[in-house]
């Protein structure tokens, strides 16, 4: 078998249950409850629409696709494996010369019930992605279309902009960005993002009602040495 050229069975992935409890939390603050250092580097977009109810937030197990920059054989066969509520997840080696997906592909992922795409990449057909609530994040947009010759790998570990994942892991989108989170960590995770979320909806209460305590800025700048408060 050459090596880079295979498709590798999925061994595990995040159960429904798990998706359906972090879809609605931020990403933000699942970051947060994460230190602060996974991710998939700002330059990862969404190009689609978010409505009321929570269209076009993104979550689901990752079904990961590593190809080679500007072509799209692999990213094909994954649409042929995906399972309904899969995220594909493309590393492309953020080259923007040529677009990995367009409206074509995205419409048969939306026919297979695939619930987003990620691509490290480009993408094009950028209208049709931006009018509807099909999550689409990408690094960029171009007119020229890919090459179909491999190689590439499905469902094997991936990287893009140091966020590592492995197939099966969580994906998680909003309007600020992707995040993954590891298949083994996410009840901690889930915990942790919860907690933060709710002391979150606490400090905002006090902000609207006028007694958000502040004295902490003070209190570190002093700790810092910081002089004329």
């Amino acid at each position: 078998m050459p090596i880079g050229f295979a498709v590798h069975p999925r061994r595990r992935a995040v159960t429904a249950e798990i998706v359906a409890a972090f879809r609605g939390i931020p990403v933000a603050n699942v970051s947060d409850c994460m230190g602060r250092l996974p991710a998939a580097g700002a330059h990862i977009r969404p190009l689609h629409r978010f409505g009321e109810g929570g269209a076009g937030l993104l979550a689901g197990p990752a079904l990961t696709v590593k190809t080679r920059p500007g072509d799209n054989l692999m990213i094909h066969k994954a649409i042929q494996l995906a399972a309904p509520g899969d995220v594909i997840v493309v590393d492309g080696g953020g080259e923007l010369s040529h677009a990995l997906i367009g409206e074509l592909m995205a419409t048969s992922m939306l026919q297979a019930g695939v619930a987003g795409v990620v691509i490290h990449g480009a993408v094009r057909d950028l209208g049709w992605i931006a009018a509807r609530h099909f999550p689409v994040y990408a690094a960029g947009v171009t007119h020229r279309g890919p090459y179909k010759d491999g190689p590439g790998e499905i469902n094997c570990p991936i990287a893009i902009g140091g966020m590592v994942i492995e197939p099966g892991d969580l994906i998680l989108g909003d309007e600020d960005g992707v995040l993954a989170v590891p298949f083994a960590q996410c009840e901690e995770v889930l915990a942790a993002a919860r907690a933060k979320q709710a002391a979150e909806e606490r400090q905002m209460a006090a902000i609207l009602a006028g007694r958000h305590d502040a004295s902490w800025v003070d209190e570190l700048l002093r700790a810092r040495g910081c002089t004329g408060l």
